[in-house]
């Protein structure tokens, strides 16, 4: 079975899966606020969609 691409990232309550290295996948926003939230920084509970999917829609 192929395995299914990941286009949802979460963060908030000090952990988040997606880091700042990041950034092309991401964008800018999404891996800040995700390495904000892997470093305990406070910021709403919340996800990012991915760049791929930002390109499908536009």
């Amino acid at each position: 079975m192929a395995k299914q691409k990941k286009y949802v990232y979460s963060f908030g309550g000090g952990k988040a899966e997606g880091r700042a290295e990041m950034k092309e996948l991401l964008g800018g926003k999404g891996a800040n606020l995700a390495e904000m939230a892997n470093l305990k920084i406070p910021v709403p509970a919340g996800f990012t969609i991915t760049t791929e999917v930002c390109t499908y829609y536009y």
